[in-house]
């Protein structure tokens, strides 16, 4: 997985909203814009599903800061898919979360997540150390999807992975639905301290 380091340097023109956006804060080029918003803060959005609240808020997480930059990057025709990607989750590949996991007997669990695919790159700008600099989690499902979409598709497909997986999965039988669905949120309120 790489970072923002790899992203074109292409001149931002003011071709769209967030493109006005980010020339208004004087970040002229797609690369500068994305070493701006790795270096957000991680945190959830108040409204999960609008990542123009990334620039309001100065902060975000996977979904918003890729859609953000997603969406800049269709403004100027740049040829960067926004995907959605579901691994699972442990203390390895997404440091913080351990002490969740070993609190519920869990191994791991699946998460969503979102970061930008180049022909040549995976591009997570999500925050030092999500994933491991230089590594790639081990995907069980990716797809490309909209910046419109991280809302409530993304949240669908993402329970509807873990529906599957708890019914197969002899750790998670022993918790509900419901139950998963909090530890998992346990485990992303973790990451955004």
């Amino acid at each position: 997985m790489q970072s923002w380091q790899v992203l074109p340097r292409v001149s931002l023109q003011r071709a769209g909203d967030m493109s006005r956006r980010f020339v208004a804060q004087d970040i002229l080029t797609y690369r500068d814009a994305g070493r701006y918003v790795y270096h957000l803060p991680y945190g959830r959005n108040t409204d999960r599903a609008n990542y123009r609240l990334v620039l309001d808020e100065g902060r975000g997480t996977c979904s918003t800061k890729h859609a953000l930059l997603a969406q800049l990057a269709r403004e100027h025709g740049l040829a960067l898919a926004l995907t959605l990607g579901i691994y699972h989750m442990t203390e390895a590949n997404t440091p913080g979360v351990g002490p969740v996991l070993d609190r519920y007997g869990l191994d791991s669990i699946p998460e969503a997540h979102c970061y930008l695919r180049s022909a040549r790159h995976p591009i997570d700008v999500t925050r030092a150390g999500l994933p491991p600099a230089g590594s790639v989690p081990d995907f069980v499902t990716e797809v490309d999807i909209l910046p419109e979409q991280i809302g409530h598709f993304k949240v669908s497909r993402h329970q509807q992975f873990l529906r599957a997986w708890r019914a197969t999965d002899a750790s998670a039988r022993r918790f509900s639905f419901e139950d998963i669905w909090k530890i998992r949120e346990q485990c992303i309120a973790t990451l955004a301290r």
